[in-house]
């Protein structure tokens, strides 16, 4: 299809879109918890986590007891091919740092959810300071045969904002991740935080103006929420946080949307959260509703997504998977 052929019908590529382009089939991502944990959890180079870590609110694999990845893949395919007439299926590592380990144990993981009918693509989400050169191979490896992504939590562009929610990590080691990975060949998905504390609007659209510079193939924009048994919790009673109002979130994801190239996937507008964990933002509008509110912004702006781009990426590092067939 023509660049840029979903602004027939829509204010932004979503993924669901970049998915019906790439394959001529029903495809879905399978969340898998594979058992990792964070350097940021276990001292290696932090402790407590970052400030809103709770990855049980997000991430309902994390909730339960581990369950082998071969039977969360079965599950999860018997699920979504029930639910949504799903035919092909991503496996994505999702929970925790999914690269924390030896390349041997990595490789058993990623093999056991790879190992299952209908499995055409990987994705592997983690930490930029968590990806070797090592690890890098071993999965740019996958993407001779599978569609292979590789999602890193960048958050913020700015190095004090990372540092005041305890990341772990500076900016530049996710740079240097996403570069690392482009040479490879990888599809980089980068994970964002909108209104996290002491950062202006200013401040966000510079991340913004970052994931445009990077030429990240993915975009994932999730809300700060506060969830409970979290060090941000405990601030916000506190009355040191505050989180933002659907009226405040539609019109900055709006502007974000505005300063990312049009090539960009964008796989997620806010961050999902679970009744029992959630402290704040309360929205009682439900997700699809939200959606809405955010493609009806752009649609009285007479806007789309990529607008405003002005930063383009090293044409070295800008690379696409060449066209497989699975």
């Amino acid at each position: 299809m023509s660049q840029n052929s979903w602004k027939k019908e829509e204010r932004y590529f979503s993924f669901n879109r970049f998915l019906k382009e790439k394959f001529p089939f029903k495809v879905y991502k399978i969340p898998i918890h594979a058992g990792f944990t964070c350097p940021n959890l276990d001292g290696k180079v932090a402790s407590g986590g970052c400030v809103y870590c709770a990855n049980e609110s997000f991430s309902p694999n994390a909730r339960s007891k581990f369950i082998p990845i071969n039977e969360q893949v079965e599950n999860g395919k018997a699920f979504l091919k029930k639910r949504y007439r799903a035919e092909k299926f991503i496996a994505y590592f999702q929970s925790y740092s999914n690269t924390y380990g030896s390349i041997n144990i990595l490789k058993e993981k990623y093999d056991q959810a790879l190992n299952s009918e209908d499995i055409i693509g990987i994705s592997i989400g983690t930490r930029p300071d968590c990806v070797s050169d090592e690890v890098l191979d071993l999965i740019s490896g996958y993407s001779k045969k599978y569609h292979t992504w590789l999602e890193l939590g960048l958050q913020s562009r700015h190095n004090n904002t990372l540092e005041r929610i305890n990341r772990g990590h500076l900016y530049e080691e996710c740079e240097d991740a996403v570069r690392r990975a482009k040479r490879l060949g990888l599809l980089v998905c980068l994970h964002v935080i909108l209104g996290l504390p002491g950062e202006s609007a200013e401040d966000m659209m510079e991340t913004a103006d970052a994931v445009a510079a990077l030429g990240a193939d993915g975009i994932k924009i999730h809300h700060l929420y506060v969830a409970k048994n979290t060090a941000l919790a405990e601030e916000y009673f506190n009355g040191n946080v505050k989180t933002l109002s659907i009226e405040e979130y539609v019109p900055l994801v709006a502007d974000f949307l505005e300063r990312i190239p049009s090539e960009t996937a964008v796989q997620r507008l806010m961050g999902d959260t679970h009744g029992k964990f959630l402290i704040s933002p309360v929205w009682t509008t439900s997700k699809a509703k939200i959606l809405e509110l955010i493609s009806r912004e752009l649609e009285k702006r007479n806007s789309f997504q990529g607008v405003k781009c002005q930063t383009l990426p090293d044409e070295s590092l800008i690379t696409s998977q060449s066209s497989k067939i699975f």
